[in-house]
């Protein structure tokens, strides 16, 4: 089932009358930049932990057969890496439509890594959050049938297996670790 939360995301403007924002993306937001930004830098957010238990009725899946795809759930004491971009205001009205199914744009403080691996400066900026409470959430399931699901799903935007392969690619390069992404990555590699 989906929920169209883009008219909820435009009035959620956290940042009204800055000339930009920091976006972080977590998910496909890394490795497929498909807007304009001012700048890009990798960081991270403390606090959160990727999981694959977000329905995707509408890129990677159909409502008939839903891929799986990148939220966050709330995680004491972890620290979840991806690209943070430095954006215009403008640039979020795409973004809303993009992440309707279930995301909502919600304030997070972001810290910036230097080219060595220290901590540069921090910032307040947007992340895109489907919770539980949102009609395509699927939450938890054995890790086995979470990559079946992948496996078999593809949508508008292609198969689902190719947004996780992509994700644990992304990381890598990032030379971050993610133990869920990594599984899953790593059990569609596997023979069944």
């Amino acid at each position: 089932m989906m929920l169209d939360t883009t008219t909820l995301n435009q009035q959620r403007n956290f940042f009204d009358g800055h000339k930009d924002i920091w976006l972080f993306g977590y998910g496909s937001l890394i490795w497929k930049a498909d807007f304009a930004y001012l700048e890009r830098r990798p960081a991270y957010i403390t606090g959160w932990a990727r999981r694959f238990w977000q329905g995707s009725h509408d890129h990677r899946g159909t409502p008939e057969a839903p891929g799986r795809v990148a939220t966050l759930i709330r995680a004491p004491g972890t620290v979840c890496h991806g690209m943070a971009y430095r954006i215009t205001p403008d640039v979020l009205a795409p973004l809303d439509v993009r992440e309707k199914n279930g995301y909502l744009r919600e304030k997070v403080p972001l810290t910036f890594l230097s080219d060595s691996g220290r901590v540069a400066s921090e910032a307040e900026g947007l992340i895109y959050l489907a919770t539980e409470d949102n009609p395509a959430f699927l939450g938890d399931a054995p890790l086995a049938d979470i990559a079946y699901q992948i496996a078999n799903a593809h949508g508008p935007s292609g198969p689902n297996r190719d947004y996780l392969l992509n994700l644990a690619q992304a990381l890598r390069e990032l030379g971050t670790e993610d133990a869920h992404v990594f599984a899953l990555a790593e059990q569609l590699h596997s023979p069944s």
